[in-house]
């Protein structure tokens, strides 16, 4: 099996073999761009390499050193760099200047004649080399280094450090230099670091990292030479033109690290007009071969450029839909290519909004970065990563990140550095996962002992608040008021052309007016899911679900349901006028009673007054009606069954506002929704009483309207029996929160307490409550439909519980061939974009 390529072999159609630096190096040298010559290790490879106990075989052994001779520069240096086959920025290990030795250092020097040099890059090597393939601590080298200005006295310095840990001389021998970088660059797939990025990207462990070994240029050859990274159009706005940075007379990692702070790419023009133009060649060339923004390192040697790398760039969200916008109607991208390019998860991040333009006139503005990530973000400071708490608001301030943030990056509200461009890594990892992002601050005095920071001619503690906007850079004293995100022009595009391509109906949880106005603005059609009890949390009309609930049997109860059927048709009205005659999905009552009934002793009384008994009595009611697992008590439509003059008046309340609504103007498709049934007899008991209650109804009014009455699948049992009760059903609605939470027998209430402990053991992957277990929970839903649409052809279905907004649960529905999805107004965006992109992958 052939395990190591050469540029000329490989192209980007390759590149889970290859990676993406590798078959995107291969993909250049095809079409003809300056590329250091060079080979590739394939993950195939590193998959063998694991396997083996972490040892390279014989074979391979042989195959890279036979390769090495295809790249024909002497002295041999090269670079060793991982590439995964999914970008990983900054997660894996690099390994600059492989191949030094005393006698290639005299050779350098002999036709350079720059001592300073040959010997920085030369100790550079060995200080690199030292730290990733034998762990040696990098402060150990930097504190020999200040001791000395002459970069020839660090060689041997370096070496007897090197030996002093690791019991082993440094190796002079430049084919076992390679192989040993190759060894270290395989096993920093596994680090720390790259296992957290793969687990917060949903990145598969098993893809392993191609290795690429390739010629070194040097961008800190003299004052002619530099390196960079530059963005075909701006990763922050989106905007059609390059976005980048270079530093002169420096190396790769310095930009990435962002040790120093980099000029703009527009200085490039000034000091180098000829490369300059030859750099925006090269990135015209590219994305148009590409079809996609690209991002690009480069170095410059002596006036001479050559492009190391071009990869698909990360981007904010907000750019991400106007550079597939723009592209689309460049000809670049069709509509269908444009919707996908856009990340249905991040769509929200494009609501969060801005800070309110009066809270800034009056804010005190401490200081200015570079604006590195788009969006707002207010939280107290912290300047360790390993403090940085989930469900804490916090802004992680740094003198610059490195990989070993990632985790605090991934939890904080907004990251904000002293070093480091818009391109280094707390930039780019920032704006991978939509965070707030300002970099080179350098303002900013760090006081780690102390632990507080000196900016504006103020001290700031840790733990206290600022407020950062990606948008200007700008940083602010205390917290800052965010204004409701605007729904802009771009978005709606996109989002249009989705609307267009997708196949399942979008509606939204809604059970407010308010919240129909908001899920209709954002494209909703419709309520799939319309929770009753819900309507009877505002503190006013809590009262009157719970005379319902602790009402006794008789007069009394039949008073509180009278009460409740006047609140609910004034409620389901404000709800049907905004709906613009789209369905309306409602959900009978199905309180867990726990939720509704009174705790304080004052609000017991109050509640014992309105029912005209003792408060001792009262105790007594709340007592019997206590349940001890209250989501699998006397809920949903077993409290239909017990007090089925409940039921047949919200039946009545819905239809009896329906045809209001139409008397008004306001055309209405009433769908009554009877949760938690779990037996076809179940169903059919309360579908004839609601019926029977509906018919006196249009009796009464001598008009008839159509509605349908369907059921709730949520318990195991009715999914295996599904057949059955879809006789009795005219609908399906999958709730797929209670369905998780019975068939996996976890509490999405408690679950959170040990689940981390499972993900970290490798024994659970991701969210049950967020993406649904296609293994177990999506088979009873896939079994529950496809036995219920066999007994019934007329069967809708569809699913309201949190999946029907999580992108990964959207593409299952789609494969199952769903009828609609429903999820909270505020996530109908991504849903109908995720809608559209899992029917073109489908489709596909």
């Amino acid at each position: 099996m052939k395990q190591v390529y050469e540029f000329r072999e490989g192209g980007k159609d390759l590149i889970p073999l290859l990676g993406g630096k590798g078959g995107n190096l291969a993909e250049m040298t095809k079409i003809g761009l300056a590329i250091p010559n060079g080979i590739i290790v394939t993950t195939d490879a590193c998959r063998e390499y694991f396997k083996n106990g972490k040892k390279i075989s014989e074979e391979l052994r042989k195959e890279i050193l036979d390769k090495l001779e295809t790249i024909q520069k002497k002295p041999l240096l090269v670079s060793v760099r991982s590439g995964a086959p999914i970008s990983m920025p900054g997660m894996m290990d690099t390994i600059l200047n492989v191949g030094f030795n005393d006698k290639v250092a005299e050779e350098m020097l002999a036709s350079i004649r720059d001592e300073k040099f040959v010997y920085s890059s030369y100790a550079r090597f060995i200080s690199m080399f030292s730290e990733i393939v034998q762990g040696v601590e990098k402060k150990k080298f930097d504190e020999i280094a200040g001791k000395t200005e002459n970069p020839k006295d660090l060689i041997p310095l370096y070496k007897a450090l090197y030996e002093k840990e690791t019991g082993e001389k440094f190796p002079e021998e430049v084919k076992e230099q390679i192989l040993m970088a190759v060894n270290s660059i395989f096993n920093s797939w596994n680090n720390e670091r790259a296992i957290l990025y793969r687990k917060l990207n949903n990145i598969d462990d098993n893809m392993g990292t191609a290795v690429v070994v390739q010629e070194m240029v040097f961008g800190n050859f003299n004052q002619k030479s530099g390196t960079g990274v530059v963005f075909s159009r701006n990763p922050s706005t989106g905007e059609k033109q390059i976005f980048g940075e270079y530093l002169i007379c420096a190396q790769g990692e310095d930009i990435v690290a962002g040790i120093r702070t980099p000029e703009p790419i527009a200085k490039l023009q000034e000091e180098m007009p000829k490369v300059y133009e030859e750099l925006l060649e090269n990135i015209h060339k590219l994305e148009q071969h590409n079809r996609d923004m690209q991002d690009i390192e480069f170095t410059i040697q002596d006036e001479k450029l050559y492009i190391l790398q071009t990869r698909n760039g990360k981007r904010a969200p907000k750019a991400a839909v106007r550079i597939a916008i723009d592209m689309q109607e460049e000809g670049i991208i069709s509509k269908e290519d444009a919707v996908l390019r856009v990340d249905p998860s991040l769509v929200n991040q494009l609501l969060t909004g801005d800070f309110e333009e009066d809270a800034v006139k009056k804010a005190t503005l401490l200081g200015k970065g570079l604006a590195a990530s788009s969006g707002v973000a207010v939280g107290r400071v912290m300047f360790d990563s390993k403090r940085v708490k989930i469900r804490e608001k916090t802004i992680l301030v740094r003198e610059e990140t490195s990989p070993e943030d990632l985790k605090g990056i991934a939890l904080a509200q907004g990251i904000l550095t002293v070093k480091g461009g818009a391109t280094s890594h707390g930039a780019v990892v920032a704006r991978g996962m939509g965070k707030c992002c300002i970099t080179g601050c350098g303002a900013i005095k760090i006081n780690e002992i102390d632990r507080e920071m000196y900016i504006g001619g103020r001290t700031i503690k840790e733990g206290e608040f600022i407020s950062i906007s990606g948008y200007t850079g700008e940083i602010y004293l205390g917290k800052v008021a965010i204004k409701e995100a605007s729904y802009d022009d771009d978005l709606k595009k996109i989002l249009s052309w989705a609307y267009e391509i997708k196949r399942l109906q979008v509606r939204m949880n809604a059970d407010t007016p308010e919240d129909v106005k908001m899920g209709k603005d954002f494209g909703a059609e419709g309520i799939g899911l319309c929770r009753t009890e819900h309507m009877f949390f505002q503190k006013d009309k809590i009262w009157a679900i719970r005379q319902v609930i602790l009402g006794e049997e008789g007069e009394e109860k039949n008073k509180a349901i009278e009460k409740l059927f006047a609140l609910q048709k004034e409620d389901f009205m404000g709800i049907f006028k905004n709906l613009n005659g789209d369905v309306a999905n409602i959900r009978l009552l199905d309180p867990p009673v726990h939720e509704f009934l009174p705790k304080e002793k004052a609000d017991k009384i109050i509640m014992a007054k309105n029912l005209g008994i003792h408060l001792d009595d009262l105790e007594i009611r709340i007592r019997k009606l206590k349940d001890e697992n209250p989501m699998l008590g006397h809920r949903g439509c077993r409290l239909g069954v017990s007090y089925p003059r409940l039921y047949r008046a919200q039946g009545r309340a819905i239809l009896e506002a329906a045809l209001d609504c139409r008397k008004e103007g306001h055309p209405v498709h009433p769908e009554i929704m009877i949760p938690f049934t779990m037996e076809a007899k179940e169903l059919a008991y309360l579908r004839k009483e609601i019926t029977e209650e509906i018919e006196c109804l249009f009796e009464e009014r001598k008009e008839r309207l159509d509605y349908k009455l369907g059921t709730m699948i949520e318990i195991p049992r009715a999914c295996l029996l599904a057949n059955e009760i879809a006789e009795v059903a005219d609908f399906f609605s999958f709730g797929t929160n209670d369905l998780t939470q019975m068939s996996m027998g976890l509490s999405r209430d408690d679950s959170v307490k040990f689940l981390d402990q499972y993900r970290e053991k490798g024994i659970w992957e991701g969210e049950p409550f967020y993406s649904i277990d296609q293994k177990a929970v999506g088979k009873l839903v896939e079994y529950g439909a496809k036995l219920g649409r066999e007994a019934n052809k007329n069967l809708t279905v569809g699913i309201c519980g949190e999946h029907g907004g999580d992108p990964k649960s959207i593409e299952f529905f789609e494969r199952q061939g769903f009828d609609y999805i429903s999820c909270s107004p505020f996530r109908v965006p991504s849903a109908i974009l995720a809608a559209a992109q899992s029917y073109l992958k489908n489709r596909k």
